[in-house]
């Protein structure tokens, strides 16, 4: 294959993926983009497979079956409530992957298509390739074992905040020393094994010290930061590789994912630069402070039943708490028997609702839930003030009034407007406080209701008194 057809090749792949990402942005054409997304992937493989034609075909199409076979059995067995630690997983591999092709460069420029010895140029590229894809990975390991609950088995992997005296200092000491090193291999005129390799290590240790001081509520935030990061270290790679699909994919990932990230800094005030430097992260409470001197109105699902049925307009807001219950098939019952009996039923899912961006999308489209009823905030928080009835379901700091006082540790966060509905119903295990562990007045007003227990058997036990 000409040099010519491959890249009309990658161009046809490369417009694939930008549709696929126009396609992402709206739950309406997300099926389509998700298609697009893997067709464009599977023209890259198919004619960067024809382009080695005369290599060890053999080693490749063993190491796709073992991979693609892998990728398979983990995709059928994750439950929707396990896709961020699967994200997390996923942006590791990409990291270790432009870190090995990196090796691989260093020690057969030949083998990958670029001079030997080489130019300095390409050793740039590499350094820059080498060190994102490390920190990504080692990163992308903590951020999984946090968000899979690992801190009880290793203390680098707890929710709450890992830190300790001198950490910025040490991590500065440490990115001079990377820098420093990766300057040495640059300059140097031969391989310079001994400063790459210790570059790399300083690199991995990087990655660990930068995300273990931030806390399980920032973690939407850093998986999408992640993901910007195993985008830039593909295209740093392709540009050693003069591999342009490696190139233009590496660049759509990275400044998507930096373009999410700085969205949902906004939609929890959180300073884009403290992300991209891992230096935020507040220590997180198991229970609401002073919660237990405090009283609260609560009631059962027939009462619940009963106010919703008699209200003109519901609004459902989503959680992490439905997510985990796997409530969402109820909640679309729920919601049809509420319709039919003529009351207005709506959803409000905020930015970072559940534990990555489009969680609870996802989850409500798996229901089935017409788009239709689906509102994002900003789109949905004047119709609060008029609504009858607002039911949180597993929501904790994305309907914290806290968000409006001054001093507050999430003030300036934009938030769901529950508080002003007429009527408030919560449903929670239990008062453990949110992500942020703070108290939530809004759980003591005289217009909310507490309805404790599980989402989805809440849920069910409603849908049973509406008939």
């Amino acid at each position: 294959m000409s040099a010519n057809q491959l890249t009309l090749w990658y161009l046809v792949a490369s417009v694939c993926f930008i549709l696929a990402l126009k396609g992402l942005s709206a739950p309406t054409s997300a099926r389509r983009g998700n298609v697009l997304g893997m067709a464009g992937m599977a023209l890259a493989v198919v004619f960067t497979v024809a382009l080695i034609w005369n290599g060890r075909l053999d080693l490749i199409v063993l190491a796709m079956l073992v991979g693609g076979t892998l990728g398979a059995l983990v995709a059928r067995r994750v439950q929707m409530t396990q896709m961020p630690e699967l994200v997390a997983a996923m942006h590791s591999l990409v990291g270790m992957a432009a870190v090995l092709i990196a090796i691989g460069a260093v020690n057969n420029p030949a083998a990958f298509g670029v001079a030997d010895p080489l130019p300095r140029g390409n050793k740039l590229e590499l350094f820059i390739g080498t060190f994102v894809g490390a920190i990504t990975f080692s990163g992308s390991v903590i951020a999984f074992g946090k968000l899979a609950g690992l801190g009880k088995r290793f203390r680098l992997f707890s929710s709450a905040p890992v830190v300790f005296p001198g950490q910025h200092w040490l991590n500065l000491a440490l990115g001079l020393a990377m820098i420093g090193f990766g300057t040495a291999f640059f300059l140097a005129a031969d391989k310079a094994w001994t400063p790459f390799a210790l570059m790399t290590a300083i690199a991995f240790a990087l990655g660990v010290l930068i995300i273990i001081p931030i806390g399980g509520a920032d973690m939407p935030v850093v998986i999408s930061m992640l993901n910007s990061y195993s985008g830039w270290a593909a295209a740093g790679i392709g540009f050693s590789l003069n591999n342009s699909m490696l190139i233009i994919a590496g660049s759509l990932v990275g400044s998507s994912g930096a373009i999410l990230s700085y969205i949902m800094c906004k939609a929890m005030n959180r300073s884009f630069i403290s992300v991209i430097l891992g230096g935020f992260g507040a220590a997180e409470g198991a229970a609401a402070a002073g919660a237990e001197s405090k009283t609260v109105r609560s009631g059962s699902a027939d009462d619940a039943a009963f106010l919703m049925a008699n209200a003109e307009s519901v609004i459902i807001v989503p959680g992490y708490g439905l997510a985990v219950a796997r409530a969402q098939h109820a909640v679309k019952e729920m919601a049809g028997k509420l319709q039919a009996k003529g009351v207005s039923v709506k959803y409000a899912v905020h930015p970072v609702a559940g534990r990555m961006p489009g969680h609870m999308n996802v989850l409500l489209a798996e229901a089935e839930v017409p788009y239709d009823q689906v509102f994002e905030m900003e789109d949905i928080n004047g119709e609060f003030g008029t609504t009858d009835v607002a039911l949180v379901l597993g929501a904790n700091d994305v309907v914290n009034p806290l968000a409006y006082e001054k001093g507050s540790a999430i003030y300036g966060m934009p938030i769901l407007d529950v508080v002003k509905a007429r009527s408030v119903l919560v449903n929670k295990r239990s008062m453990a406080a949110g992500y942020a562990g703070l108290d939530n007045p809004l759980f003591y007003m005289d217009k909310t209701m507490m309805v404790f227990g599980d989402a989805k058997k809440t849920v069910e036990e409603i849908v049973k008194a509406l008939d």
